[in-house]
């Protein structure tokens, strides 16, 4: 049988995967159960995975499949002593929904006056459904050149790695090799035109001997502090 806290919470684990096919952070799980810390969640995750509620799925961070759920609150009177519904009662996701990958993040790329390309390296989490097919990378927006466009001041760009474009895409362009911004893509006669997304900025012209292509926009992640 399961103690309060732990149906707490493989409830919370099942509603969130139904709502957004995204596990929860142990940080939310510690706020949606009033737990003073996430070693507390870490416990309560530990014991469903012993009793084969839960599986952590490998080399995703993040990542939390519900193999059967217990009997809601509501139901359990009528319920046998035995606590756990039959897994084939419950309607399980498709894995890849509930994929949290990592890719990685190569500092802050200008959305406004280009700035110093790729400044430190680390990895950062992105639900797979935000991602197509290719090599992909992340870039912290910084600046607000293209607000227009709804590419805000500190979200995080997700690139797919690409070396060409078409005319209005948006893209990271590489500039003389030192300088990376984030702007669309454009040919004005034998020129390169990184146009902003704010009329407060100017395009910009480049010869294309010295502009490179280091991929394209495929989405955004915002984070909520």
């Amino acid at each position: 049988m399961l103690t309060r806290k732990q149906h707490e919470l493989i409830c919370f684990i099942n509603d969130r995967l139904e709502a957004s096919g995204v596990s929860p952070s142990f940080e939310e799980m510690k706020d949606a159960l009033d737990l003073k810390s996430k070693s507390g969640v870490h416990r309560l995750i530990s014991a469903l995975e012993e009793r084969k509620f839960i599986r952590r799925l490998p080399n995703r961070a993040r990542a939390l499949e519900v193999l059967r759920m217990p009997e809601r609150p509501e139901t359990a009177r009528k319920a046998t002593p035995a606590t756990a519904a039959p897994a084939g009662n419950v309607k399980k996701l498709p894995e890849p929904a509930n994929d949290v990958i990592e890719i990685p993040l190569h500092g802050r790329i200008a959305a406004g006056v280009p700035i110093e390309a790729f400044e430190g390296h680390s990895m950062l989490a992105v639900p797979a459904a935000l991602l197509g097919g290719g090599e992909h990378y992340a870039l912290e927006v910084s600046g607000d050149s293209m607000v227009d466009a709804g590419i805000l001041d500190g979200e995080y760009a997700l690139i797919r790695r690409a070396d060409t474009a078409r005319d209005g895409e948006i893209v990271v362009a590489l500039i003389e090799d030192s300088e990376a911004t984030l702007k669309y893509f454009r040919r004005e006669g034998a020129m390169i035109r990184l146009d902003p997304a704010n009329r407060a900025y100017d395009p910009q012209r480049y010869a294309p001997a010295q502009v490179r292509v280091q991929g394209k926009l495929a989405g955004l992640l915002r984070r909520y502090d």
